[in-house]
């Protein structure tokens, strides 16, 4: 599992380790990675020798880094040009090697660029970029979007612009191919529209981790992680053993959210699934497997409960959504469920005992916890999921699956094809189906939150994607999960 720590403890760590060791080691070690890295990128096409290189250099150790490196490639043979965004605050000791190595300076962002290396500002700036280096990241869009001039663009630590802490991007702002980053992984690398900034990020050992002692931020699980957590049925597994998850979801008017809700259980680890609601009859003819029933208090014994999608906000839907909170079992409530949870009512006092896992989009979110997330996503999901001592999984391109304890994760598998009308409805039933299985409610979200993502992107490689075809993708896409282990 990745992990990523703030600003904060990235400043502490580097301070420890700097008293260790010898002045500007820390320097070298970064720009060594740096320079390593973007050789290879020039590898690519057509090598480091002759090649035609930017450098975009702020002030501080982030552009002194970028100096170096951009030395160690002039050293190659690269012609390499430096625009200094403060030339009264360049790194002068990185400035000097770059010249001793045949590099020069510039006023203006040349035209021409076959590899840029955005040094503005590191993990250490705050809000968004200042007009000048505005400026220029702007032209640098620009150029990048013409026709046959369009250079590789490797982002020192983070793309200059984005909020490193929370992933937001306040402005103007770097879009990388590659993010080098040193030490450790930042929360901008793996959440919020940041994210999609870095492009590919890749972390340069520079000796930090033994001296990280603060808790990470955030975490992020990769197959082999959701692969080991996925519950699998031993020799003396029976249908009853493996969990039975129930589903009171969809409604007469909205059958389909019931079926897409079903789809996504049956793809899950547990041995039965029971649907409870009035669209029983068109579940049991979509699915002969299911034990329907049109009330949660006939539906049978079960191990967690999904509630919500297509029940309406009616007087039965009501009673639907009281059935199961007054069970002691682990339940997930999504879209109408949200709703009718809200009802006049504070986050505040919206609080159970029993394990409960709420899904939102923004636009839920916000009828939650009387705001929107804003900048900090992270923050705004550990914030609600604190108000109701339930794990809470922010929907988005990158999903956060926040625990009332403080425990951040994020689901790196994220679409834009999941953005589709039903597809949070098979997330739903393959949630409750893990939380049947018996996994904790974090675990469930973010391994649903993973295989889900992993399913739309399955299903986009046959063409346009509906929810229906993001469940048809679930059952291969978990069987490949669990080749993991193998």
């Amino acid at each position: 599992m990745r992990q990523a720590w703030r600003v904060a403890d990235v400043r502490a760590a580097e301070s420890t380790l700097m008293a260790k060791l010898p002045e500007g080691t820390l320097m070298q070690r970064a720009a060594a990675g740096l320079a390593r890295r973007c050789a290879l990128l020039l590898d690519d096409t057509g090598g480091v020798y002759g090649a035609r290189v930017v450098l975009l250099v702020g002030s501080g150790d982030n552009g002194g880094d970028t100096l170096y490196a951009g030395a160690a490639l002039a050293r190659r043979g690269a012609q390499v040009r430096a625009l200094l965004m403060r030339p009264d605050r360049v790194h002068l000791a990185g400035l000097q090697a770059l010249r001793a190595a045949g590099g020069f300076t510039v006023r203006d962002l040349p035209e021409r660029a076959d590899l840029v290396l955005d040094g503005i500002v590191g993990i250490g700036a705050s809000g968004g970029l200042r007009p000048p280096a505005a400026a220029v990241v702007h032209r640098l869009g620009e150029l990048r979007g013409r026709t046959g001039a369009r250079p590789a663009v490797v982002a020192v630590d983070v793309p200059s612009g984005v909020a490193v802490d929370t992933g937001d991007v306040p402005g103007e702002a770097v879009t990388a191919d590659v993010t080098v980053t040193f030490g450790c992984l930042k929360p901008a690398h793996v959440v919020g529209p940041a994210a999609v900034r870095c492009g590919q990020v890749e972390l340069v050992d520079i000796g930090l981790g033994p001296v990280l002692r603060a808790d990470p931020a955030l975490s992020v699980p990769d197959s082999i992680d959701v692969a080991g957590w996925w519950p699998q049925p031993g020799p003396d597994s029976d249908k009853y053993t493996r969990g039975v998850v129930g589903i009171a979801t969809g409604s007469a008017t909205y059958p389909g959210a019931a079926l897409l809700g079903v789809s996504g259980a049956l793809a899950g680890p547990t041995g039965m699934v029971r649907y409870a609601g009035s669209a029983h009859e068109e579940v049991v003819r979509a699915h002969p497997s299911v034990v329907a029933a049109p009330r949660v208090a006939d539906a049978g014994r079960v191990q967690a409960w999904v509630c919500g999608s297509g029940l309406g906000t009616g007087d039965e839907a009501r009673t639907t959504l009281r059935s199961v909170l007054a069970t002691s079992l682990p339940v997930v409530l999504d879209a109408d469920a949200l709703t009718l949870l809200v009802d006049g009512k504070h986050a505040r006092d919206m609080r159970r005992d029993a394990p409960m896992v709420l899904t939102p989009h923004d636009g839920e979110f916000k009828r939650l916890a009387g705001e929107g997330p804003g900048a900090d996503r992270a923050g705004a999901a550990l914030k609600l999921a604190s108000w109701t001592n339930a794990v809470v999984l922010l929907k988005g391109d990158r999903t956060i699956v926040a625990t009332p304890a403080g425990e951040v994760l994020v689901n790196p598998t994220g679409t834009s094809v999941l953005a589709t009308a039903g597809s949070g409805d098979v997330l739903a039933g393959l949630l409750g189906s893990l939380l049947a299985g018996g996994l904790p409610p974090e675990r469930a979200a973010a391994a649903a939150a993973y295989a889900h993502g992993l399913a739309g992107r399955r299903a986009a490689g046959h063409g346009p994607v509906t929810a229906p075809d993001i469940a048809a993708a679930l059952p291969p896409t978990v069987r490949d999960l669990g080749l993991e282990l193998r």
